[in-house]
């Protein structure tokens, strides 16, 4: 499953260079031996010499493909060098002992044919003085030494160093096609973002929500001035939020929580005591950050769809952060039907845009049942495109 995953993450010019490349490589011997045949220097195909090449590539091609669908994205998606070099330096260490113990046989020295040393030219005769059979002073008799072959030899370490640049070359091509795909998705988000920037006033929040809020505040004066005010304070932080935040490629985890807890405050004045409505929200923040108004579209569906007037409903909200990621989980009940006016951000509208800031790095769960809507986020606090 692994596999057919990452199988599926690369592009496909990705997998076109590796097929070709393999393809070359696996013709060679084939190619090497019939250019040696019209030159003249075979005269028969011996196949048995391509099969022995072969299955040295095989091996090759097995350890790449293991390197490419499950240790370079280690390296490449998850940054994890050090699980990355743990796994990878045994592996070249296992391919080169493979390499020695496997390495075929040398052959035996054998005496020259009998026919061959009766024609090898005799010694020449001792002279009278004997001084033929006598070595020259100051030269010893040469003899020569074989002893046992190393452990590990030359050829042995050519073929760990083709591995070694071989991973090389798949990291830098995974690489390569890394650094495209952000710079295009970069490139999208930027020209999005362009069209949305004057979109977040109109169909981010929900403009009958200012309506509302602004006939409460109106109730409110009369009835409870301090509240009046209070009110109107926080509406004004939420609209300058929206006005001078809300463009940014990024705000701070806290801001964020502030201004959800600003509108869940000001929702609570138009609903009875048949709504229940609890929040848990963290009060201290890592120093992370957070694309403005990501989380804001969910809560304000929780509002709009799930809040009955003839029944008891509720709205929770949680958010936790743990480990670099935040966990944003929305469960609230179902309404017959709608209570607001169409207006606000769908959610293919937000998935589109999680899909530009995240790629696949996110995790979006909805389910819809009968009397229910539970919405669960997981998104990474420590993303690139949120630097």
């Amino acid at each position: 499953m692994r596999f057919i995953y990452w199988m599926k993450q690369q592009s496909r010019q990705e997998n076109v260079i590796y097929l070709a490349m393999w393809v070359m490589l696996f013709m060679a011997p084939v190619l090497s031996m019939y250019l040696s045949i019209v030159s003249g220097g075979r005269d028969s195909f011996d196949w048995q010499e391509v099969f022995f090449a072969w299955q040295k590539f095989a091996v090759f091609l097995a350890l790449f493909l293991v390197h490419n669908f499950l240790l370079a994205p280690l390296l490449i998606n998850g940054h994890r060098r050090l699980q990355y070099l743990s796994l990878t330096l045994p592996i070249i260490a296992c391919f080169t002992i493979y390499q020695c113990t496997t390495r075929p046989a040398l052959p035996e020295r054998r005496h020259p044919p009998m026919e061959h040393r009766m024609h090898q030219p005799h010694p020449l005769p001792p002279s009278p003085e004997g001084e033929g059979n006598m070595p020259s002073r100051g030269h010893k008799p040469r003899h020569e030494h074989v002893g046992p072959p190393a452990f590990i030899g030359e050829h042995d370490i050519v073929a760990s160093v083709i591995l070694i640049l071989m991973f090389g070359m798949n990291l830098g091509v995974k690489g390569y096609f890394k650094s495209r795909e952000y710079r295009k998705r970069m490139s999208e988000l930027e020209h999005e973002n362009l069209e949305q920037q004057l979109e977040y006033l109109k169909y981010q929040i929900n403009p009958h929500f200012f309506m509302n809020t602004l006939n409460n505040i109106h109730a409110l004066v009369d009835i409870d001035p301090e509240q009046a005010k209070h009110t109107i304070v926080e509406l004004s932080k939420m609209m300058r939020f929206i006005l001078y935040e809300g463009d940014r490629n990024g705000v701070m985890l806290s801001r964020e929580m502030e201004f959800i807890r600003t509108y869940v405050t000001l929702m609570r004045l138009r609903y009875t005591d048949k709504v229940t409505i609890r929040t848990d929200l963290p009060s201290e923040m890592p120093d992370r950050t957070i694309p403005p108004l990501i989380l804001i579209p969910f809560v304000e569906n929780a509002f709009k769809h799930g809040i009955s007037y003839l029944k008891q409903s509720f709205i929770d909200i949680k958010v936790t952060v743990q480990s670099g990621k935040l966990r944003f989980l929305c469960l609230n009940s179902k309404a017959d039907k709608s209570n607001e006016e169409k207006g606000g951000v769908g959610l293919a509208n937000v998935r589109k845009r999680l899909d530009l800031l995240y790629g696949r790095n996110y995790t979006l769960n909805i389910q819809d049942e009968a009397e229910s809507y539970r919405v669960e986020l997981l998104i990474p606090l420590n993303s690139k495109l949120l630097s």
